[in-house]
């Protein structure tokens, strides 16, 4: 039985009904456990506090106090698990997917189909990563669909090597035109031909017939082929073989199959109508308009190195039409009239943002833009399944960080259930309509510059969901696992990208808040509260109460069994659900080791957000590397991970000499899985490279930004006085 995506149906309906409401009702158990143990631990320690001030000593008062606070929060987060598990698989089991016949109507009805644009930023990416993606977005089944891939390397670069992977680049989208044209021109050719016959009243039925299943058994062969042939060097390539050209071959078949029973029943004019949706579905997959665009070409567009406005500037410009002139030796873009014109772009309903790193099945966008256009969702601005990794990563680090993503996937389809979706930027479908509704705009290099998705933090698609939320529009993830993403491969990148993770929650946090308490408080708002208000503060919290409560020791009398049974049903659904999806029980312990090994990441991400707060400089857009080789991490990171496992072994020692047994064992248990982290997810040479290479790529580096920082604060601070009474 298939548990990676529960919600596919299955003729084994009633198992599957049977599979869901007994994960449902483990996780309600669970979550009454959580509630009953923390019940008793904030009883005996309200008891404690209330001994403390009644003998006034307020220090210990505050320590014992704090240290609550510290296990409230990470209850707190348990919670939120435990509540969103519950709600994804209810989801999944009320998830009632549209049929073939309902998709197939948005291909068939030519006049009612709405435009779509797929829009994929990029920037120095490898022509495998690049290619694998496009290829996923121009196969989707859509018959409007147009796919800019918007190149963001330095247009003037001076690297040779950087020219020649822009000019790579830009002939990607080249190649795959002309191949998916070549497939599509015969399909056309039948389908005219079919027409002819029909108006000239000389069509034979049964020749036809043959014709039609002659043109899809050669579509599949050509899957087939591309599914042999295409060079398969790790597990991402197998991924992306699986997901389009195998998942297309099989889907063909089938179709060829189906078809030939569904002829059998049909009356002659039936036969025909049928003939005409098999031949447009068929040429819908390789209708596709491909190109490039590059905003960095263009002076009065915005330059700001991230994303986000890579993809702004693009989608301010749908549905003009542009003259290319010169000013200052600079080339502009300026708006003008169809009939003189150099650039038109097409206006579009729907815009699907993909990342250069990600690949999408065949039946996203038919699935996704069937959701949008249902009449009770006319106020979703954004639908989207969160991503999955890459499946069968053979590195150990790799492997761990993609179960926590595909762990978040269940978090985020529970974020639906209480109204707390967030966007997440790796894919989504995206109605422009509502982004014109957040759009503001500002002044860059004295040209005015949208913004639709904001940029003020790094984690921009974070921000976008809170203004959505304020003007009244509704996020969703659709449960099914239709989208696939790159997982760093080393820690060097994974440090990167986790790093910008959690830098900007605490930033955005206060427009958060500004949202929540508007409009009257109803239970339904105290739900969406819970889950919003833990997406942004979590990775703060957890990170940096896990230092304190392993630095300091927990005093005797707040010593409890039922410390550890607060945690069990968190560990125990989630090591179960690591089981379902793919993982094995034994990536409990892995995770956890994760967990301690990101410690100095996160906070470092959080400090960040923080620094930008109080200087009010933004912090620069770093993207994850996705190129061969490994990326070295610095050494600072390295040096901290093997003090804290030092300062947690001293620590465990000290505690055993003042028989504080219970804080040593759980000192000694998390200084051990910082030493596995080490060993067996970072690696000893790799460890030795980030101290050595690391070192001296940090020394060249630190002192110019340690000076600016001073810099920022220092000028932050003398406003501040200047500015006080």
């Amino acid at each position: 039985m298939d548990y990676y995506n529960h919600s596919l149906p299955n003729s084994n309906a009633l198992r599957y009904s049977k599979f869901h409401v007994y994960e449902i009702g483990i996780s309600i158990l669970a979550i009454m456990i959580t509630f009953v143990t923390t019940s008793i631990v904030v009883n005996e320690g309200s008891n404690l506090l209330g001994v403390l001030a009644d003998e006034e000593r307020w220090i210990d008062f505050s320590g014992h106090a704090f240290f609550l606070f510290v296990i409230g929060c990470l209850v707190y987060g348990g919670m939120v698990f435990l509540v969103t598990r519950t709600i994804y698989y209810y989801r999944c089991w009320r998830h009632i997917p549209a049929s073939q016949d309902e998709l197939n109507q948005l291909i068939n009805n030519t006049d009612s189909t709405p435009y779509l644009t797929i829009l994929v930023p990029a920037y120095k990416e490898e022509e495998k990563t690049i290619y694998q993606t496009l290829m996923s977005a121009a196969l989707q089944h859509h018959n409007k669909k147009r796919i800019v891939l918007l190149l963001d390397d330095p247009p003037q670069s001076k690297s040779l090597s950087d020219q020649k992977a822009l000019i790579v680049a830009r002939s990607i989208p080249l190649k795959i035109q002309r191949m998916l044209d070549l497939q599509k021109k015969p399909i056309l050719t039948a389908l005219t031909q079919l027409n002819k016959n029909c108006e000239r009243n000389c069509i034979i039925i049964n020749n036809e017939k043959e014709i039609l299943l002659g043109q899809i058994q050669s579509v599949a062969l050509w899957f087939a082929d591309q599914a042999q042939s295409y060079p398969v060097s790790d597990h991402a390539d197998r991924a992306f073989v699986e997901n389009i050209f195998e998942k297309h071959f099989r889907m063909l078949i089938e179709t060829q199959k189906a078809l030939k029973a569904d002829f059998s029943n049909l009356t002659s004019e039936q036969v025909v109508v049928a003939l005409r949706q098999e031949y447009k579905k068929l040429a819908a997959i390789f209708t596709v308009d491909i190109s490039s665009f590059e905003r960095k070409q263009f002076e009065n567009l915005s330059h700001e190195p991230n994303k986000a406005m890579n993809l702004n500037s693009y989608i301010g410009l749908l549905g003009k039409n542009y003259k290319i002139i010169s000013e200052n030796n600079k080339t502009l873009l300026r708006e003008c009239d169809a009939l003189h014109c150099e650039l038109s772009i097409p206006d579009s309903e729907f815009i699907i943002t993909l990342d250069a790193d990600s690949i999408v099945v065949p039946d996203y966008a038919l699935r996704l833009i069937h959701v949008m256009q249902q009449k009770d969702n006319s106020n979703l601005a954004v639908v989207q399944t969160p991503y999955s990794a890459f499946p069968g990563a053979t590195g150990a680090l790799e492997r761990v960080a993609g179960a926590t993503t595909d762990m978040q996937y269940i978090i985020h389809q529970g974020f639906t259930g209480l109204n707390g979706t967030y966007w997440v930027g790796a894919n989504a479908l995206i109605r422009k309509s509502a982004l014109e509704d957040i759009v503001t705009t500002s002044a860059e290099r004295g040209h005015v510059v949208k913004r639709y998705i904001q940029d003020r933090t790094v984690i921009e698609d974070t921000e976008s969901s809170v203004d959505l939320a304020e003007k009244g529009w509704r996020l969703f993830n659709y449960p099914e696992r239709m989208a696939y993403s790159a997982t760093p491969p080393d820690f060097g990148s994974l440090i990167i990208q986790r790093q910008r993770w959690a830098n900007g929650g605490l930033i955005i946090l206060p427009k958060l808040l500004r949202y929540l308490v508007k409009g009257p408080i109803s239970l339904f708002k105290l739900g969406e509260a819970f889950v919003r208000i833990h997406y942004l503060v979590s990775i703060a919290l957890v990170n940096i109460g896990l230092v304190i409560i392993l630095a300091f020791p927990i005093a005797s009398e707040l010593e409890s069994y039922w410390l550890p049974i607060m945690a069990l049903g968190y560990f125990w659904l989630y090591a179960r659900d690591l089981k379902l999806i793919g993982y094995r029980y034994s990536d409990m312990l892995r995770v956890y080791a994760l967990t301690l090994l990101l410690i100095p990441v996160n906070i470092a991400g959080v400090f960040k957000s923080l620094q930008q707060a109080w200087t009010g400089e933004q912090i620069p857009f770093v993207r994850t590397p996705k190129v061969a080789g490994r990326t070295t991490a610095p050494a600072i990171f390295i040096y901290v991970l093997c003090g804290l496992a030092i300062n947690w072994f001293v620590t465990s020692y000290l505690n055993i000499v003042d028989e504080n047994w219970f804080h040593a064992i759980f000192a000694l248990v998390n200084a051990l899985m910082m030493l596995y982290a080490i060993v067996a997810l970072i690696g000893i040479q790799e460890s030795w490279q980030g101290l050595t290479l690391g070192s001296q790529i940090s020394h060249k580096t630190s002192r110019k930004k340690l000076y600016r920082l001073w810099l920022r604060i220092n000028r932050k601070t003398i406003n501040i006085l200047g500015n006080t009474p």
